[in-house]
């Protein structure tokens, strides 16, 4: 298991879960979506309120343009695809150019459909590049303690999301097993043990686990 640097870990780490992040929110943002044109047009708050992110959209047509395609906002899609090429750039030689090249397509992409009227398929594009990301970090990332704390990041980032949108208990325990079998992939030295097991801990009483959110993020530096 090579070593590798302090930095270059947070940038790993970090790279799996912006990915992941806009993933999951750009799902999240389908739901609503549909919700906003069947049932009711302020739907977006309740987004807002699900993600924790502060209601600043004027409207639904605001909502839908602000916060899928707008770089200002830093809560929004293009923010999170964002940071996560500025994180995937400097690993370049580690990820390699092919795993790169799809984060800056989805980005590209999101850049000139900000200019065109909002179409569904648009999102379908960046969901299936992420996807292809995420294929070609299993072939071209050749360390595996590298591939191990990007996985690592995107798990953290998939259990944070799935206890803040409140997914039923089933599919929790999953993404938690998820979570432990990417943790024991790491050196103890990679991450913050004590509170790795208090959360562990929390998790398993069950309650409110959306207390329990300080501790998981605290597994990890965070930036």
């Amino acid at each position: 298991m090579g070593i590798i640097s302090l930095e270059k870990q947070d940038h790993l780490f970090w790279l799996g879960r912006y990915c992941e992040r806009a993933y999951t929110t750009i799902h999240t943002f389908l739901l609503g979506y549909d919700r906003m044109l069947d049932d009711d047009s302020t739907d977006y708050k309740s987004i807002c309120k699900i993600l924790d992110i502060p209601d600043i959209y004027k409207d639904e047509a605001d909502f839908i343009k602000t916060y899928v395609y707008d770089g200002n906002d830093v809560n929004s899609i293009f923010s999170n695809l964002k940071r996560a090429y500025d994180n995937a750039i400097v690993l370049r030689d580690e990820i390699s150019s092919v795993s790169l090249s799809y984060i800056q397509m989805a980005l590209d992409a999101m850049e000139e459909y900000s200019k065109e009227p909002f179409s569904l398929l648009q999102l379908q594009r960046i969901l299936d590049l992420l996807l292809a990301f995420w294929g070609s970090v299993d072939v071209y990332v050749f360390s595996d303690n590298s591939r191990a704390i990007i996985k690592g990041g995107r798990s953290l980032e998939r259990l944070d999301l799935c206890i803040r949108l409140g997914y039923p208990a089933k599919r929790l325990t999953r993404e938690f097993h998820m979570f432990e079998t990417r943790m024991h992939r790491l050196s103890a030295q990679q991450y913050n043990a004590e509170a790795y097991q208090q959360f562990c801990s929390a998790f398993q009483k069950s309650g409110d686990l959306k207390k329990h959110l300080v501790l998981l993020n605290q597994i990890f530096v965070r930036r």
